[in-house]
């Protein structure tokens, strides 16, 4: 159910206010283009400025285009357990199929801090539940012991992995059921993570290039690793022009040359500086996507 390329969706804005028909516009393309699954209200969606009212909207959006065609992993991690409980059973009724929850920013707990939150996550609700360990946003790093205990949960499925360890992808494999899906969260590392047991990518620059980023993950699914390293060339300036900046400033601006929608972040991002321009503007004509 999760595997392959999956977009970590940008939120649109217009006004100030979420543009949910240029998202519904971009969920299409992105199953049109071979995307996997829908991943909306992460952190290149902008959650931690979403209101309740905007996060349910993105989350029903998503749902309503995604027709059961592709899963969709909505995000609803919070600081707070109980805030991450409330937007977990949200987005259930929201009819997700999925949740990401990010290990708890800024308290920075302990690893039986983090097993006390899932497990009372999971609990809480019926849907499978990503894991998303990201250490360098939230301050905490869940280790491969603590995340091998959680995937003994019923409905802990997987995990987003943003660390860049290539070497945890092997240690967890070991340690969970083969179905424990582990999926890269850095799209430069997206080759190397499925060599080493992963089963996909969750996006960043799918949300600009869906149809390479799918095929890059076809061919490492069909061990096509000449081909799938022939794409990451393509790809590669593009992955680090999406992090010249804070992301998602540099993909919002991405999406905005290609006519997806307006380039408008929330605050505190700042609007992409003219550099970052220049440099997102050059990865793309290298990729091709200009």
């Amino acid at each position: 159910m999760f595997t392959g390329s999956m977009t970590a969706l940008i939120t649109p804005f217009k006004n100030e206010a979420v543009d949910l028909d240029a998202f519904k516009s971009l969920c299409e393309w992105q199953i049109g283009q071979g995307t996997l699954g829908l991943v909306p209200c992460g952190t290149t969606g902008e959650a931690p400025t979403l209101s309740p009212d905007e996060q349910r909207a993105v989350i029903t959006a998503a749902v309503e285009i995604a027709n059961g065609r592709v899963p969709v992993v909505a995000g609803v991690g919070a600081n707070s357990t109980a805030l991450t409980i409330e937007r977990a059973q949200m987005a259930q009724k929201a009819g997700a199929d999925a949740l990401l929850v990010v290990v708890p920013y800024y308290n920075k707990p302990s690893q039986q801090g983090m097993i006390l939150h899932y497990r009372a996550v999971h609990d809480a609700c019926d849907l499978p539940i990503i894991i998303y360990n990201i250490p360098g946003r939230s301050a905490a790093d869940m280790s491969v012991e603590t995340m091998a205990e959680l995937a003994h949960l019923p409905r802990i499925a997987g995990v987003k992995d943003a660390t860049s360890d290539l070497a945890r992808v092997a240690r967890l494999r070991l340690l969970v059921e083969p179905g424990f899906a582990q999926l890269s969260g850095e799209d430069a590392t997206a080759v190397g993570f499925n060599a080493m047991g992963g089963v996909g990518c969750i996006s960043v620059t799918s949300n600009i290039a869906p149809a390479l980023c799918a095929r890059l993950q076809a061919a490492t699914f069909n061990k096509d690793y000449e081909q799938a390293l022939e794409v990451q060339d393509q790809l590669i300036d593009l992955h680090r022009a999406m992090f010249c900046e804070t992301s998602p400033a540099p993909v919002k601006y991405a999406a905005h040359l290609l006519g997806l929608c307006a380039p408008d972040l929330r605050l505190p991002l700042a609007p992409l500086s003219d550099q970052g321009k220049k440099t997102v503007q050059s990865a793309m004509e290298k990729a091709g996507l200009r």
